[in-house]
């Protein structure tokens, strides 16, 4: 059985203002932004170049149990060059930190982290391989060598 990771709930107090950091500030594209049944509005955003989606609501009620804002943490999105990443950024207004490398020359091992308006933080990981080997082609590669 195969599964796709396609929408994160993100807990916020603030749609409108989360939506306007998320578009504005981080750079992600709104996808849906409308009530989903009465009461109950959803705003959903894709990174560019994303498979998966993060769906802002206030007080959506999960069976599995309610986040509040600001209690999510590791949320992680990969870039191919951090340093570009970090420059549109910063030029957009997020307060992000700056690259950070805990291992010098390998992939993978450079981080930056910003948190939205309700505290929920993230992080930006490098990972450089992604130009040549784009995530899709990479499973889908792997996905046939387990059915071959």
């Amino acid at each position: 059985m195969e599964m796709t990771l396609e929408v994160i709930p993100v807990p916020v107090a603030d749609v409108d203002r989360a939506k306007e950091f998320y578009a504005e500030k981080v750079g992600f594209h709104v996808d849906f932004d409308g009530e989903v049944a009465p009461g109950l509005r959803v705003v959903q955003l894709t990174p560019p170049g994303s498979g998966c989606s993060v769906a802002l609501a206030e007080g959506m009620e999960i069976p599995t149990g309610t986040p509040r804002p600001g209690t999510y943490h590791g949320l992680q999105l990969c870039v191919r060059d951090i340093h570009r990443a970090y420059e549109e950024l910063t030029a957009r207004g997020l307060d992000v930190s700056e690259p950070v490398s805990y291992v010098e020359g390998q992939d993978g091992a450079t981080f930056m982290y910003f948190s939205d308006p309700d505290g929920n933080g993230w992080a930006v990981q490098e990972y450089r391989r992604r130009a040549t080997e784009p995530l899709h082609q990479v499973l889908a590669e792997q996905a046939a060598k387990r059915q071959g």
